[in-house]
């Protein structure tokens, strides 16, 4: 395992352990406890060459499970573990076409590579978040020079442990909520929604490292819309909201951010986004990938956020939510 131990890498590594295989994280220090049973490398892959990375974790390794997203260290770790079969963890976030929905590699662009780990001096490469899909890009063509090799490429993943925020507030914002309580929803209660339990992905993984599955491919959970991803969050918690439909252009005009971060609505976006949350998850389905519930990923975030974990949730504060229903009741009869 080449990255941190935080979120997907944690749980792949603890599949794997599960699973009696030997099992080495290397990153350059681990940001989460190292799941029992596998091993820590401290492993600075910035600047490191082959020879740096293969003498960290040393020779004869069968699998290689890479999160890097600077293409330069995924081209390091294949130079230096040829004979291994390598597994690129990648994103939905390398095609340039995010309006369209249902689709996936066989029929969606791709940004093209940013093959630097530097900033090259043009200004839409300064932005991590643009050039994050591009390099992502490069981190491919850099992992198609192994022997064996299988690109996947993850959307929107949710769970326990989820540092993003965006899903673990709705599940706050649900726990918290009042039987019959009006919560703001943004969109179009129809509008696509799209998510994967990260333990789900996990055991994809391990499944395709041990049977050294090839290609490309989405990792998407089952399409959805948004009214039924939240009523699924809210069955899971014993809540019984009332849901108030908010849509884009009145939330837009109101300065409400999607997606996620402060003052946002999560899991929603533009309709020129909305092919994010939509993509073609029969490939991976027929590909072995299994999808726990919904109510279950919805009820164990739950109980991770009752441990207090240090994450920052999104969304709206309690007065900018209810000055919106206020706002929205005024323009309906």
């Amino acid at each position: 395992m080449l990255g941190g131990t935080a979120f997907l890498s944690r749980a792949v590594a603890e599949e794997a352990v599960r699973r009696g295989h030997e099992v080495v994280c290397a990153c350059r220090a681990a940001s989460g406890p190292v799941p029992q049973g596998a091993g820590h490398v401290a492993l600075d892959r910035s600047g490191a060459g082959p020879a740096e990375v293969r003498d960290a974790v040393g020779v004869g390794w069968d699998v290689v499970v890479d999160v890097a997203r600077q293409p330069g260290w995924v081209r390091a770790s294949v130079a230096a573990l040829p004979d291994a079969h390598h597994v690129l963890v990648s994103t939905i976030s390398v095609y340039s076409d995010t309006a369209t929905r249902g689709g996936g590699p066989a029929t969606l662009a791709l940004h093209e590579p940013l093959r630097s780990d530097e900033g090259t001096g043009d200004p839409a490469d300064a932005d991590p978040a643009a050039a994050y899909g591009r390099r992502k890009v490069a981190c491919e063509e850099a992992v198609a020079e192994a022997a064996g090799h299988w690109v996947v490429r993850p959307g929107l993943l949710v769970g326990p442990d989820d540092p993003s925020g965006r899903y673990p507030t709705w599940v706050r914002r649900l726990l918290d909520s009042a039987p019959g309580e009006r919560v703001l929803a943004p969109g179009d209660p129809d509008d696509p929604c799209q998510v994967l339990d990260a333990r789900d992905l996990a055991d994809w993984l391990v499944d395709g490292a041990e049977r050294r599955s090839t290609g490309v491919v989405d990792a998407v959970g089952p399409p959805t819309t948004r009214a039924e991803a939240l009523a699924a969050v809210a069955r899971a918690v014993g809540a019984t909201p009332t849901w108030v439909w908010a849509d884009t252009a009145f939330l837009l005009e109101r300065g409400v951010a999607p997606w996620s971060g402060p003052g946002s609505l999560p899991l929603w976006l533009p309709p020129d986004l909305a092919g994010i949350l939509a993509h073609d998850d029969a490939p991976a389905r027929a590909g072995g990938l299994r999808v726990r519930p919904a109510e279950e990923t919805a009820a164990d975030t739950a109980v991770w956020l009752s441990t207090g974990p240090d994450v920052t949730l999104g969304g709206l504060e309690g007065s900018e939510e209810a000055a919106l229903l206020t706002a929205l009741a005024s323009l309906r009869p």
